[in-house]
């Protein structure tokens, strides 16, 4: 009998994805379901961006390529971080992942000793604790409310930090919440990450999807004498719709990114070749794609809003970015279907609402917060009225 290490024994599957294979397993078995559990964009790369992939691959760009990434690639993205947000970095503070999740993990190994805490602002991205576990630390959760606009007391985190803190998690705009982190939050952080000699992860990954349409800001923005201790985690997947061409970076200091880029170097060596010239074409050609794809997410972010308002005892907050609006339907625990199931949690709502009205949501919990369910509108318009339609009339036959 093969032992299992003790880092896998409690990991589980990203919730994310096991409800969006559910949905989908539906419609291959022919029954019509309206996904709004995925997390990525509905729309196709860009034409142009899958040409430069095309144009890679007929120039023999299939080999093997440097670990932390193209030297071209890199100098792109220092670049376009110039543009967006007024930084000054190198390429050797650059390492190219495949993806941001790659990103995070080789930080997360590099930097997290056995037994150390990381700090994690609930609701968070799925994949944080598991990440901090697999690395032998021990993820802090600090829980928020609506209320608040999610965002915890500063005093209430400060009262987590122990000997034992090495960092805190950060992701502005928010998944699955779509909100951005205030100034004032911001410079609360800073302060505490100052105090008590914190790094900081920066996940970036929706920075250009914001509804209020200006230019994208992280803690750097607002704290620029930190930048020793703050590490930036973005990538093309979510900005440019390129989900499945799997390439990220982090962004650092260059003492920290050459360990990373040694662990990288011990997994998966380099992100894809020719899908690193596909994203170095992203980055350097005109924005305008990027900007109507944010514009349609805004209409959508209103629209679903609008029409989810009808619904009696579902509280949210309209979203401020990324493509998720995190909604409070806890209303409606301990009420009974139709067919005699108690409605007890958000697993057993979502549940609900896939059987019922044929609407695939990824439950709270999966984020921290089991009063609530993420609903993606990475659809359609004509859609989204169609499901919220149908989890209207999904709920008003609940006892």
């Amino acid at each position: 009998m093969i032992k299992l290490a003790e880092r896998v024994k409690n990991l589980k599957p990203s919730a994310t994805l096991a409800v969006d294979a559910k949905a989908k397993a539906l419609k291959e078995a022919g029954i019509e379901v309206i996904n709004l559990s995925a997390g990525e964009p509905d729309f196709d790369t860009p034409e142009y961006i899958k040409s430069a992939a095309k144009k890679a691959l007929d120039d023999g760009m299939t080999k093997y390529v440097a670990t932390p990434g193209l030297l071209s690639l890199r100098k792109a993205i220092c670049e376009r971080l110039k543009i967006d947000y007024g930084f000054n970095y190198t390429p050797e503070e650059v390492l190219v992942t495949t993806g941001a999740k790659q990103a995070i993990f080789n930080f997360l190994l590099a930097v997290v000793n056995k037994g150390d805490e990381v700090l994690i602002l609930s609701p968070y991205w799925v994949s944080y604790p598991a990440m901090v576990e697999i690395a032998e630390g021990i993820p802090k959760i600090i829980s928020s409310s609506i209320e608040k606009n999610f965002e915890p007391d500063i005093s209430e985190i400060e009262k987590n930090i122990t000997s034992k803190t090495v960092g805190i998690i950060i992701n502005s705009p928010s998944n699955p919440t779509g909100l951005i982190y205030s100034e004032e939050f911001l410079r609360g952080i800073a302060e505490l990450a100052k105090k008590y000699d914190l790094w900081i992860l920066s996940d970036d990954i929706y920075d250009k999807l914001r509804f209020d349409f200006k230019p994208p800001q992280n803690i750097l923005s607002i704290a620029p004498e930190l930048r020793d201790r703050v590490f930036m985690v973005n990538g093309v997947s979510k900005t440019y719709a390129m989900t499945g061409w799997r390439i990220g970076w982090l962004i650092g200091p260059k003492e920290i990114i050459k360990v990373c880029s040694n662990i990288q170097g011990q997994s998966t060596s380099h992100a894809t070749s020719f899908a690193q010239k596909a994203a170095e074409i992203a980055l350097t050609s005109p924005q305008d794609e990027v900007e109507r794809m944010c514009k349609i997410f805004a209409q959508r972010a209103q629209l679903l809003s609008q029409i989810l308002r009808e619904i009696p005892g579902i509280e949210f907050i309209p979203p401020q970015g990324a493509f998720y609006l995190f909604a409070k339907v806890s209303a409606y625990y301990n009420k009974k279907t139709p067919e005699g199931k108690e409605i007890k949690d958000s697993i057993s709502f979502s549940e609900y609402l896939l059987d019922s009205a044929k609407v695939a949501v990824v439950p709270g919990s999966a984020f921290g917060d089991d009063e609530f369910v993420r609903i993606s509108f990475a659809n359609s318009e004509e859609n989204l009225k169609k499901a919220i339609s149908e989890i209207k009339k999904a709920l008003e036959k609940l006892n």
